[in-house]
């Protein structure tokens, strides 16, 4: 396997919950990023492992982004269980937000219009593969603008961002089960 990229507590600093607890908090490593593992075509794989760890009330999640350009990006569970939480945005407005629970093998396509995130809410590490073009590149501005995504999953559960204007309720998908059937990669 290549070597991640290592993401820090302190690399999040500007999207996370609870920063009276970030205050006294030392910097480590919160999750793994193992990029081009696999290339076919204009395609890339990677696959992030996020161990479950709690940032004083929210769970442990990556940055956010939203991808340059119209591409899609798929996404499988490959151990663990995972919450995505994508949001749509016109301008400065969200016109969507939903989360999707995905257990192994299962997974989500994420449409080229939404921003989106992934949170481990469990006690055992997450391991995500994702399939996205060479070509796409990640934007990180929005989600830092606003202190994070719409919606925080903290031990108290789903808590609205308060640096959103408005923000429609979060509703729930299901997850793609059968799509993966022979997409599995170890």
């Amino acid at each position: 396997m290549t070597k991640p990229e290592i993401r820090y507590l302190y690399e999040l600093k500007d999207v996370l919950y609870d920063q009276k607890w970030l205050e006294k908090a030392k910097n480590f490593e919160l999750y793994y990023i193992y990029r081009g593992i696999k290339e076919k075509n204009d395609l890339r794989y990677d696959i992030t492992i996020i161990p479950p760890k709690m940032l004083g009330q929210e769970f442990v999640k990556t940055k956010g982004h939203e991808h340059f350009g119209n591409y899609q990006e798929l996404y499988q569970v490959l151990k663990g269980e995972a919450l995505f939480l994508l949001q749509k945005r016109e301008g400065n407005l969200i016109k969507d937000v939903y989360a999707v629970k995905a257990k192994e093998k299962e997974g989500v396509i994420i449409s080229p219009d939404y921003s989106h995130l992934i949170i481990n809410p469990s006690k055992k590490i997450l391991k995500v593969g994702n399939w996205i073009a060479k070509k796409s590149k990640n934007d990180y501005s929005f989600f830092k603008k606003r202190q994070g995504a719409g919606y925080y999953l903290t031990k108290e559960g789903w808590l609205k961002n308060k640096n959103y204007k408005k923000i429609p309720k979060l509703r729930f998908e299901k997850s793609l089960k059968s799509l993966f059937k022979n997409c599995y990669y170890n």
